[in-house]
């Protein structure tokens, strides 16, 4: 047991679960429980990131006392609560018309489309570019699911796995910036939360929580891109943040892994980061692992690229993008970015030209150009 290790680390997990919102008391309380289970589990086998196991512990054993101490108090409560006199709040029937679309007689796919274009408000173009399809077999796509239900009762509402896609992609056209319909996906999320326990909902909301914690910081004041690790991290909310870790760490404990909880769990890591170059990328990495076995996503494989890239160098991650089609969106742009990191310049300058005519919103195609431009002048980043 390398008890050196333990001291040296202590002070660093107490910082972070502060800083992830526990009060020092129960911070300390939850670090000497992870301790303690250090000491007992360590002698079989050192975890492979220490530091992120005491972390995980120390942040489970704060989560469950913070729990045990609400239901005590709930309990002392309940003996005195009453109904709040008067009517009952208006429902908002917008969620009920998210499951209505998603119809058991349609394909999830065509669901998810149908519900997009006709609760969502997004335009074919957009779900289009969502799915990696033409525009016409998306426009071809809902008009055969409009057909398919018209004449059909809507008593039937469709499963909680195409909800949870739809307000995803809701979510992500809003973050893009073309729509603002971000807050309007948490909303809803919100509302599927305290409706149904599950921790892939609750997986949802914390990965829309930890990405709109950045909104602030994602464009300048001109309106151009600024990327990740260019970002200002104390424009970034932390409220949001500390929100959001504690409903994924909630969700993670019940080991029942899916999608939205891995990709949370990415966007913890580098919420976690105090600087760009603290990201932990052996821990993405790992994580897009999770994420590429649940999804088997071409654009997971695309961001796993980049990870193995930050983490076992440009090189390592151009071997990675080799592996997949060059007619992914995006894929281009990730090619300039590595190629940039070998030191492969004049490469990266013409790829990063090449992304920018295939970008397709205004605002990336200006970054990209910007890039380029960038290079070709001989200038750092």
């Amino acid at each position: 047991m390398n008890e050196a290790l333990l001291r040296s680390l202590t002070p660093s997990v107490l910082g972070i679960l502060v800083r992830r919102g526990a009060d020092f008391a129960a911070a300390e309380d939850a670090v000497q429980d992870a301790l303690v289970e250090a000491v007992r589990v360590w002698p079989d086998g050192q975890p492979r990131d220490p530091k992120g196991w005491l972390v995980t512990v120390a942040w489970r054993r704060f989560l469950d006392a913070t729990r045990a101490e609400a239901a005590r108090r709930r309990r002392e409560d309940r003996v005195d609560e009453e109904p709040v006199p008067g009517p009952a709040p208006a429902t908002d029937d917008t969620l009920r018309l998210y499951f209505l679309c998603a119809h058991p007689s349609l394909t999830p796919s065509s669901a998810v489309a149908l519900t997009l274009r006709a609760v969502g408000g997004l335009t074919t173009r957009q779900i289009a570019r969502a799915y990696l399809v033409p525009e016409a077999t998306m426009a071809q796509r809902i008009s055969r699911a409009k057909r398919t239900v018209s004449g059909v009762r809507f008593d039937q509402p469709g499963d909680v796995a195409t909800v949870l896609r739809v307000l995803y992609l809701v979510f992500n056209e809003g973050y893009s910036g073309d729509v603002d319909l971000a807050a309007e996906a948490i909303r809803l999320t919100r509302q599927l939360v305290a409706a149904i326990d599950h921790p892939e909902v609750a997986g949802l909301l914390a990965l829309m929580l930890l990405h709109h914690a950045r909104h602030d910081s994602r464009t300048a004041p001109d309106g151009s891109l600024v990327p990740l690790a260019e970002q200002d991290r104390g424009r970034w909310d932390t409220t949001m943040i500390a929100e959001g870790v504690e409903i994924l760490q909630a969700a993670l404990v019940r080991d029942r892994l899916g999608e939205f909880q891995a990709q949370a769990a990415v966007a913890a890591l580098h919420a976690d980061a105090q600087t760009a170059e603290e990201t932990d990328w052996v821990q993405i990495v790992e994580w897009y692992d999770e994420l590429a076995g649940l999804t088997d996503s071409p654009v997971v494989r695309l961001n796993r690229a980049v990870a193995v890239g930050e983490a076992d160098g440009p090189r390592a991650g151009l071997a990675e993008l080799a592996t997949l089609s060059d007619s992914l969106p995006r894929h281009t742009a990730v090619a300039a970015y590595l190629h940039e990191r070998d030191g492969d310049l004049e490469t990266a300058a013409r790829l990063y030209a090449e992304a920018a005519h295939k970008a397709p919103t205004l605002a990336e195609r200006a970054h990209l150009t910007r890039q380029a431009a960038r290079l070709n002048a001989g200038r750092p980043r």
